[in-house]
Formats: structure tokens, sequence, C-alpha cells
């Protein structure tokens, strides 16, 4: 959390890593309180079974120590439970910023692959313009062609004519 509170942009970074402070402190303070319960405790336990004699009192907490105690126990599973919630809320954060992460990666991708194409497509265009010139030209050559032919063959009818006119009006 820590780490996380850090990244964050500086006005709510100042309010999290206060509070995250708080939450330490209170977590070491009951931590604290809870192992010198636990050890005054053992400790008591410990004499009441070497005093096995029943001269010793089992039940010398006071009604004061109790609450103190169940309050402490309170405090401490109260801590424990928004530490689990903060760790929760951490995950999910964390598994949305892979997600977003994911989703921009493929969208980088997708432009990338755009990209590509659209250069190809102008390698395409400009292949169509040279066709299109070259078919243009063979259209020409082709027409030209035929015209030439023609002539020739008008020119031919034309030279036959006159040999057929000139050899038959003999």
């Amino acid at each position: 959390m820590d780490l996380e509170a850090r990244s964050l942009q500086p006005n709510v970074k100042a309010v999290l890593l206060a509070k995250l402070r708080e939450y330490k402190s209170d977590l070491n303070n009951l931590k604290s309180e809870h192992k010198r319960l636990a050890s005054a405790n053992s400790n008591q336990a410990a004499r009441d079974d070497l005093l096995e004699s029943g001269m010793v009192m089992q039940c010398r907490v006071s009604a004061n120590q109790r609450g103190r105690l169940m309050m402490s126990t309170e405090r401490l599973n109260e801590s424990s439970d928004r530490i689990k919630e903060s760790r929760r809320t951490m995950l999910e954060t964390e598994e949305l910023g892979v997600s977003i992460l994911q989703d921009l990666h493929q969208q980088r991708q997708s432009l990338l692959h755009a990209n590509d194409t659209k250069e190809q497509l102008h390698g395409v265009d400009d292949n169509i313009s040279k066709s299109k010139k070259i078919l243009t030209n063979m259209s020409r050559r082709m027409s030209r062609n035929k015209w030439i032919i023609s002539s020739i063959i008008v020119v031919l009818v034309v030279a036959i004519a006159l040999i057929l006119y000139f050899k038959l009006s003999k």
C-alpha cells in the first residue's frame, strides 16, 4: 500500500501516506499491547500451574483490565479488517490496471497494423497507376497499328484495282 500511495498524485498522496502511518502506528501499538497482555496472562497461567494448591485465585483480572483487553482486541480486529479491505482494494486496482494495460497494448497493435495497411495501400495505388499508364500506351499502340494495317489494306486494294484496271483495259 505504501508503494501504491507514493505513486499517486501529490494531493492524494499526502492524505493517504498520513493515514497509512496512522494505521501502522495503531497496529504496532495494538501488537505491543497484545504481547504485553499475552505475556502477563502466560505468566499468570504459569504461576497458577506451579501453585496448583488453589491458593492463587484464577480470575484476578479486574473488570477494567478485561474491558481494556476486549477494547484492544476489538481495535486490533478492526485494524485487521481495514488492512484486509485495503489489500482487497489494492488487488482490485492492480487487476484493473493490468486490464487497462492489456487494452492499450491491443489498441497499439491495431494502430500499428492500420499504419502498415495504409503503407501497403499506397504501394498498391502506385502499382495501379503504373498499370493504367501501361494499358493506355498499349491501347494507343493498338489503335495506331489498326490505322496502319487499314491504310496498308486500302493501299493494297487500290493497287490491285489499278493493276486490274490496267490489265483489263489493254
